[in-house]
């Protein structure tokens, strides 16, 4: 549900998740981090975070965090603490995440509950920081935070910090999780990482020539599930990687071919259909509240 519940003293905001329609990675700076090109397309689908207010001053996860996950490592609760040092909030929050987004998939999970929480709490807790702001503080947590803080599909460089909001057609996909979860670490550090690929141009995407994902030859390799997905995949379209894994997706021009192609992949696989958005369904909200 993309609309505010206030039953019980609870508002929920969407965390839509994302794609990478492309990844590379160009090279590596002094201090260890990629840098990469990328778009991030934003999507209608993903997961709902529940908040509520406290008076005193403590913030709180409700339910279960990502499995492996400490509540106090949980990107939800370090994005509420964040905005909470920064401006000096005596206020608290509980915390109440709906996770449809799987986990070390590559669809930006972690990344858009952060950015939903420090976008929502802005709003609750009467901060007032601009999106420039927020996107500062959410690159304190990772480097796709941003681009959904500021809720817009994007061409991304740096280390995905720097984006350019893209005018993207409409495009519905089909997604599939082999229910892998992939260490992104684990994976920047691969001896066969291809880390110098060309420099590439908003125009190269526009063109369609930029379609690859550095990591998946690697996953392919590695993961005997992402190679049986994309062999999956490849027989309704052009498979692709999304991330650093492991989840994939094929791109459809309508909602009606992505259902008729998701119905030809065999029914053990999970997969389904979402639609890509110009716009972040956070935003769509946040004028509402």
């Amino acid at each position: 549900m993309n609309a505010l519940d206030l039953n019980a003293g609870w508002s929920w905001w969407p965390a839509p998740a994302k794609l990478n329609l492309f990844l590379h990675i160009t090279g590596r700076r002094s201090d260890g981090y990629h840098q990469l090109q990328t778009v991030f397309r934003l999507l209608d689908w993903g997961d709902r975070i529940g908040l509520r207010l406290r008076d005193d001053g403590q913030v709180r996860r409700e339910g279960a965090s990502v499995v492996g996950v400490a509540e106090q490592d949980d990107l939800a609760v370090r994005a509420a603490m964040i905005l909470k040092n920064h401006a000096n909030v005596a206020q608290g929050v509980d915390i109440a995440i709906e996770k449809l987004i799987p986990a070390g998939g590559g669809f930006g999970g972690g990344s858009s509950d952060a950015a939903t929480v420090l976008v929502a709490l802005n709003r609750l807790w009467g901060v007032g920081l601009d999106e420039d702001a927020l996107a500062a503080l959410g690159l304190q947590l990772g480097a796709d935070v941003p681009v959904f803080v500021r809720g817009r599909s994007a061409w991304a460089q740096g280390i995905g910090e720097q984006l350019t909001p893209m005018a993207l057609p409409p495009a519905w996909y089909v997604l599939a999780d082999p229910g892998v979860h992939v260490p992104t670490a684990a994976l920047f550090a691969t001896p066969d990482l291809t880390r110098d690929a060309p420099v590439a141009k908003i125009a190269d995407f526009a063109s369609g020539s930029l379609l690859g994902n550095a990591f998946e030859p690697v996953l392919r390799r590695r993961e005997p599930a992402v190679e049986a997905v994309l062999v999956a995949l490849n027989s309704i379209g052009r498979a692709r990687l999304t991330g650093s894994g492991s989840g994939c997706f094929v791109e459809f021009a309508t909602r009606a071919a992505a259902e008729q192609g998701l119905a030809r992949l065999p029914e053990e696989l999970r997969a389904w259909v979402a639609a890509g958005v110009e716009r972040s369904p956070l935003l769509d909200v946040l004028e509402r509240y």
